[in-house]
């Protein structure tokens, strides 16, 4: 008698992953995909009428994320849940947070952007999948503890300013740099999508109208209040916490996020994992969505996001795209920005 397939439900926002994640599963001859979801409330429905084995969840979703799907489907139709996605990262709280909900397990999806990268994580995925096939859905459900108490605090007490900006960044820039006061406590850490050289320049322009410190960032510098570092292009920009500072350190190696290298969802995954709740996120005017995953994070954390308004936008892509998700704080004209930012820290 032939043995009963393992029923795998696949939740993701991208066309393209469900497509890998089906075409993995779908050619073990002991699992077959039963049901796709593109986002976490279709999860919950599909979860409740399809009842599938084990769900392979994304973390970062429209509509209703990983973590809030994962919270409803272990309440209305306890599954084993194994979490996929970019944002996963073994230590990071929010890996803690969805086992501590009731996934089983979890899979870190390659940094490449290409198939055949994202294809390399099959042979994990399909193990993980089996062995949660021996995990009993009561003994999960047993093991939850409530989460009232779960409080993640920075370990550092001031805070720091991200700002990402892309198309028409430099005018938008203009507005919001130069008026701060040269007594802002904060440090704050600048990502404009922009080549070598052009960052040098734009660093040292907005030096020369600004209240502010403004240099472009090397490797090993120390983060100051009153200081801004631009991502030299061609790096992303990363901070490291040693000697209770805060240190920028720069990154060729990892690929190009969002088809940029530097990337601000790089630098605000980096900010938000030491800063957390003390982050403060701002971004401005720019094609794609270079920022919404970094806001995710700074939410999840407890930070602040604010996003630029249309009105000042020259392309309101990167903003609308984090407003969308409903990642947004507040939603400001450049010239109004820096008044927040001063409310802010």
């Amino acid at each position: 008698m032939e043995k009963e397939k393992i029923k795998v439900m696949i939740v993701d926002d991208s066309p393209f992953m469900r497509m890998i994640l089906k075409d993995i599963i779908d050619k073990e001859i002991d699992m077959q995909v039963v049901g796709v979801a593109r986002d976490g409330m279709e999860a919950v429905e599909l979860a409740i009428k399809l009842k599938p084995d084990v769900i392979t969840m994304d973390v970062e979703m429209p509509k209703l994320n990983g973590i809030e799907a994962l919270k409803e489907i272990m309440k209305r139709a306890p599954t084993r849940i194994i979490m996929v996605s970019s944002l996963t990262e073994e230590g990071a709280e929010i890996t803690l947070l969805a086992l501590e909900l009731g996934a089983v397990d979890f899979v870190t999806k390659p940094s490449g952007s290409v198939s055949m990268d994202f294809r390399k994580m099959g042979p994990e995925l399909v193990q993980k999948i089996r062995d949660a096939m021996k995990i009993n859905i009561s003994r999960i459900l047993m093991k939850r503890k409530p989460l009232a108490n779960l409080r993640v605090k920075s370990i550092v007490s001031g805070k720091v300013v991200v700002i990402g900006s892309s198309t028409g960044g430099p005018r938008s820039l203009d507005l919001v740099i130069p008026p701060l006061p040269k007594d802002f406590p904060a440090p704050i850490l600048l990502v404009q999508h922009m080549p070598p050289g052009f960052t040098k320049s734009l660093a040292q322009r907005l030096d020369r109208i600004s209240n502010l410190s403004v240099k472009e960032a090397e490797e090993g510098d120390v983060l100051k209040p009153g200081w801004v570092y631009v991502a030299p292009g061609d790096y992303h920009m990363g901070i490291k916490y040693q000697d209770k500072k805060g240190i920028i350190y720069l990154d060729k190696n990892t690929e190009k996020i969002n088809n940029v290298r530097p990337a601000v969802d790089y630098t605000l995954d980096k900010v938000a994992e030491i800063y957390k709740e003390n982050t403060i996120a701002v971004i401005l005017t720019g094609m794609g969505k270079d920022g919404t995953k970094g806001a995710f994070k700074v939410k999840f954390f407890k930070g602040v996001v604010i996003a630029e308004s249309q009105e000042t936008c020259v392309v309101f892509g990167m903003p609308k795209s984090v407003i969308e998700e409903g990642y947004a704080d507040y939603v400001l004209p450049a010239d109004k920005i820096p008044e927040k930012l001063v409310e802010l820290v």
